[in-house]
């Protein structure tokens, strides 16, 4: 092992940095300064359990990677010890704001650990096998829905060759078959759930919501109606920031959080406007106190969040009645 800084005081609680590679481990232990490197693969996973058992850790932070981070966030998260699993923008934006310019798996792995006790961290929670399911079938038909739409901008293109052509046709009818194969496959997931099964009626019991909508919900936020409407606001990316510094006021604005979940809000959100009673007058009030549309659309789509989150949370689907009686 090779130490980065001198040792500290080993009986508090240790922050780890984890840069995840897809061969490797590079991991970064904030109390005692030891940085060493593992394989990601089984042996290497089983080899950082045995270091971190005897510690007291405090929290172990990871950067979102795809799928490459899983298996080592599952394990840790088997042995009982806390993960955070961190978007790799704000793990840059902290190393900038700290001096680390450069860039290097063990680099990264040190700015993790202290981007872990600089901040606090939403800790994740150990998905159930179903729960990874699902989240693999929706980022699956995620990959094929930007499939279909590359696809068919080249066919919109008028230069393209008979051949080229033909090609995307044939290419378009096997996306829209797979398509339709992992949403039966998602319906039948969600059906042999009883609460994801109560969760998607719920959430479509709001005129204008899909179903495409609750099911990216399910797979990308499972902690709606287990938050308050700031925390699931936040954690979704759609709470007005503020902008202000001395007597300025700045616009409010919203960034973060997590990308999916925005975009399938943006959708539910604009069909609100159109089908729902609530939101539509809702959208109305604002455009006519003069807002921008996209303006209109944020608001509305964070108010649908936690019109959403609440109705998850008291078990209710949409009524008019009930929609009254929301805060």
């Amino acid at each position: 092992m090779q130490h980065d800084s001198a040792q500290r005081d080993p009986n508090l609680s240790a922050v780890i940095g984890i840069d995840v590679a897809k061969a490797t481990l590079d991991c970064f232990f904030d109390l005692s300064g030891q940085h060493f490197q593992l394989a990601n693969d089984d042996n290497g996973i089983a080899q950082l359990l045995s270091h971190l058992r005897p510690l007291q850790v405090q929290l172990v932070v990871i950067e979102a990677t795809g799928r490459l981070h899983r298996q080592v966030a599952a394990e840790l998260l088997q042995a009982g010890i806390p993960v955070a699993l961190v978007n790799p923008q704000r793990a840059r934006e902290y190393a900038h704001s700290i001096g680390k310019l450069e860039k290097t798996d063990r680099v990264d792995a040190k700015v993790l650990a202290g981007f872990g006790r600089a901040a606090q961290h939403h800790i994740l929670q150990k998905p159930s096998e179903k729960q990874v399911e699902l989240n693999d079938l929706i980022s699956r038909r995620r990959a094929l829905v930007q499939m279909r739409v590359a696809e068919k901008n080249r066919l919109a293109e008028s230069q393209q060759p008979k051949l080229a052509k033909t090609q995307a046709k044939q290419l378009l009818r096997l996306i829209d078959q797979q398509v339709q194969d992992i949403d039966r496959a998602i319906a039948e997931l969600i059906d042999s759930d009883d609460h994801w099964k109560r969760k998607s009626e719920i959430i479509t019991s709001i005129p204008g919501v899909s179903t495409g909508t609750a099911n990216q919900l399910l797979a990308d936020l499972p902690e709606l109606g287990e938050l308050n409407r700031q925390r699931i606001a936040k954690l979704s990316g759609v709470a007005p920031l503020a902008n202000d510094s001395g007597p300025r006021r700045g616009q409010r604005s919203i960034k973060g959080g997590r990308q999916p979940v925005r975009n399938a809000l943006y959708m539910a959100a604009f069909n609100a406007i159109r089908y729902c009673d609530r939101f539509k007058q809702f959208a109305k009030r604002l455009t006519d106190a003069g807002k921008p549309f996209k303006v209109v659309v944020t608001a509305t789509m964070r108010k649908l969040l936690i019109t959403l989150n609440q109705m998850v949370k008291t078990n209710s689907v949409y009524t008019p009645k009930l929609i009254a009686s929301l805060p």
